[in-house]
């Protein structure tokens, strides 16, 4: 056994809770010593009691390897100065900490515990602020008594203080008899965590409850993966898979599910003639969501009236040539019939690749629709596509989002009860709209209102469930048009030309193109520290970008050693190093410091003026120790506030994967493409990546997995029936 204060955390891995840190002892005073092992959670300036062994490792001497830890209060007057000081309890930072510790000396832990009305004692602390400490202090008492519970059935601490948030002293009860619960309730823990808690409590591995709870895990795994259903072998499979129990214990718990009304069970019709019929099942959500949007958009498109209908008999022939001197340039054939179209159409889908005019298109149609005096409401998934349409049309844009207001739960203002005021909807970027969020923006456009959807069905899909934009695409009801000229000035970018060669099959040309680069290396590690220096260095020198601002790193993955985990480390300790003058704060395996880009990992409609959504990008603007919060200004500029127990909303964003990437632009894209990414390597993936640029792409990493990306086509379509629905 060692007692210890935590010093310094040097590595800290979020998957596995490994954590590699420094600590300081009695004996060994300023001398630190290494420790290894489980310590995720623990916080710089606790008091531990470790148990484990010493080890002598090959290259960095004498360890202690940590089996498990508890915290215990510090005794003298150093460990407390630190542990008070170090942002654990509200109210307290550095400078209160050594007021407190030297009015009380080391009875100061008695006095908070004891006699707390004490504190007004100390120098600059009222009444109210004393409470607040009192106050979070008690909170820290009971998340401490929860978690000596929770870690004796394996639950980390940082998920401990989850499940406290979330049901407070119920917290041991609910855990011990309702296990499964959590999965639902408790945002970060799912099935697997759920299901290791419920072995520990003694739930058996064959309980109907677990069964259940299994099968809304496979469902809500698939709807992860884009599915809005399972057909109902895929779902049995995988279930099987997942539970480790035999099929004749799933299809009666799968019977019960849907009589309870966890899950619906429809039959939809195959894709293409003759196709057979899907026993499809669904999630209650994703359910209603798409038949809901399919009744949306026939009400839509069959609509008695009309907000729009001074185009219905205008002469187009004297309509275009004035729209062509008001904008400086003529349309395209196509493009005429897109403006026609979306200005006569009370649903329409615009669409095509990079440098074939969308852009222009969607201004003129704008233009046109100002001119007639119509109400215009702009709207794309994310605040970087929301700028980018209001700085094109000259009209104000807003986050979808924000446009509909959403409240905490995620219900709209803006319904069919209370629909926006509107005679033309544009949503931009429609390509990462998913089902759930297109049925809330459908519901809101008033009936004879007009709705335009524009994006590009070659990037990838949504990150959530469905695939509207290649549905709508794919239903012959909605009417469209697919823009494929590539106009003459874009043309001469290497960025247009290869995206257009990647979605096309072929090889992009590297070479000859002032915006366009590739750095071959064929090693994972190699790949890296070039990513790394192209950032930091190399384009900076070249181009005048700021390695922060205008650069963003987009990998395949998330994992390994050029994936973007892995990659936000050394980008962060090359760009936002450690400064001992500047306050920062370690959560899990991340430490945020004042700087750092971060993004938000999920829809939390309690923050903000009208909440902070998955996806959100942000820059970390100050760190305060003393009022436990971080804040964060973001793609929207608006500030947002994260107490300490919330860091886990957010990552580091120097390096992002494609995926999160949708709906945005940059100035400048390095791509590091290695063979450690095999798996994830798709033209759509590689294509996406490309047009996210607008001045410079540079490609790092291996020209097989180049090739690999641009031989392998996407991954297939996702199982949705919107499109059968349209019909």
């Amino acid at each position: 056994m060692l007692e210890a204060v935590l010093e310094r955390v040097t590595y800290a891995n979020e998957d596995t809770g490994y954590t590699v840190a420094r600590v300081a002892t009695e004996r060994t005073g300023a001398d630190l010593l290494t420790v290894v092992g489980a310590l995720l959670g623990a916080q710089v300036g606790e008091s531990l009691r470790l148990t484990g062994r010493w080890r002598s490792h090959p290259k960095y001497g004498r360890q202690f390897e940590v089996d498990s830890y508890t915290t215990v209060l510090p005794a003298t007057v150093q460990g407390i100065r630190r542990y008070l000081g170090s942002g654990m309890i509200k109210g307290i930072g550095p400078v209160m900490a050594d007021r407190m510790v030297g009015h009380f000396g080391t009875d100061i832990l008695r006095v908070i515990e004891e006699e707390p009305e004490r504190l007004v004692e100390v120098p600059g602390l009222g009444p109210k602020r004393t409470k607040r400490i009192a106050d979070a202090w008690e909170e820290q008492k009971a998340i401490k008594e929860v978690m000596v519970f929770l870690q004796g059935v394996g639950v980390s601490t940082s998920l401990a203080v989850r499940i406290y948030k979330q049901y407070g002293d119920a917290s041991v009860q609910t855990v011990r008899e309702r296990p499964y619960r959590l999965a639902s309730d408790v945002w970060g823990i799912g099935f697997k965590t759920a299901d290791t808690i419920a072995q520990a409590v003694g739930i058996p591995h064959d309980s109907p409850e677990r069964i259940k709870a299994g099968l809304q895990y496979t469902l809500s795994e698939a709807a992860d993966d884009g599915h809005c259903f399972l057909p109902e072998p895929n779902l049995v499979t995988a279930a099987e898979k997942i539970l480790g129990v035999e099929r004749d214990l799933i299809l009666p718990a799968l019977d019960e599910l849907a009589r309870d009304e966890g899950v619906v069970r429809e039959p939809i019709p195959g894709r293409g003639d003759g196709a057979a019929t899907i026993p499809a099942v669904y999630l209650v959500p994703f359910h209603r969501a798409e038949r809901s949007l399919a009744r949306g958009l026939r009400e839509l498109l069959d609509a008695p009236t009309d907000r729009l209908k001074a185009f219905a008999d205008v002469d187009w022939d004297r309509v275009l040539p004035w729209l062509g001197r008001r904008t400086g340039a003529d349309l395209a054939p196509e493009q005429e019939e897109a403006v026609r179209l979306a200005l006569t159409s009370k649903v329409a889908v615009l669409t095509g690749g990079p440098g074939c005019g969308k852009s222009f298109t969607v201004r003129s149609i704008v233009e046109l629709a100002a001119a007639k005096k119509a109400k215009i409401v702009l709207a794309a998934p994310t605040g970087r596509a929301a700028k980018r349409l209001a700085e094109l049309t000259g009209h104000e844009a807003a986050t979808v989002h924000r446009l509909l207001q959403l409240q905490p739960g995620g219900d709209a203002k803006f319904d069919q009860d209370e629909p926006l005021d509107a005679d033309l909807v544009v949503v931009d970027e429609s390509s990462m709209v998913d089902l759930i969020l297109a049925n809330k923006l459908v519901k809101a456009v008033p009936r004879g209102a007009h709705l335009l959807f524009v994006g590009d069905v070659d990037q990838l899909p949504s990150v959530g469930a469905g695939e509207v934009l290649a549905d709508l695409l794919a239903a012959e009801r909605i009417p469209r048009v697919r823009l494929t000229r590539i106009f003459r000035q874009a043309q001469r970018s290497g960025i247009v030309v290869n995206a257009h060669r990647v979605n096309s099959g072929e090889h992009p040309q590297t070479r000859g193109f002032p915006d366009f680069f590739l750095f071959p290396c064929e090693e994972q590690e190699e790949a890296a520290e070039v990513t790394i220096d192209v950032v930091a260095n190399r384009i900076s020198r070249r181009f005048g970008l700021d390695p922060r601002r205008d650069v963003q790193v987009l990998t395949p993955m998330h994992r390994g050693v050029a994936g973007a985990g892995a990659l936000n480390q050394l980008l962060q300790d090359a760009l936002t190093p450690h400064d001992e003058g500047r306050p920062e704060r370690r959560y899990g395996g991340r430490v945020f410091r004042v700087g750092d880009k971060v993004t938000q990992l999920r829809n939390n409609y309690d923050k903000g003026e009208a909440g902070v959504f998955n996806g959100t990008v942000g820059v970390v603007t100050s760190v305060s120790l003393e009022e436990n919060t971080l804040t964060v200004r973001t793609d929207e500029d608006e500030s947002i506030d994260y107490a300490f127990d919330e860091l886990d909303e957010l990552a580091h964003a120097y390096a992002i994967t494609i995926h999160r990437s949708q709906g945005s632009e940059y100035p400048a894209v390095v791509l590091p493409l290695t063979t450690g990414a095999w798996t994830m390597l798709r033209r759509n993936l590689l294509y996406t990546g490309i047009t996210r640029a607008k001045r410079l792409v540079v490609l790092v990493g291996s020209r097989r997995a180049l090739a690999a990306a641009v031989r392998t086509a996407g991954a297939g379509r996702r199982h949705t029936a919107l499109a059968h629905r349209l019909a």
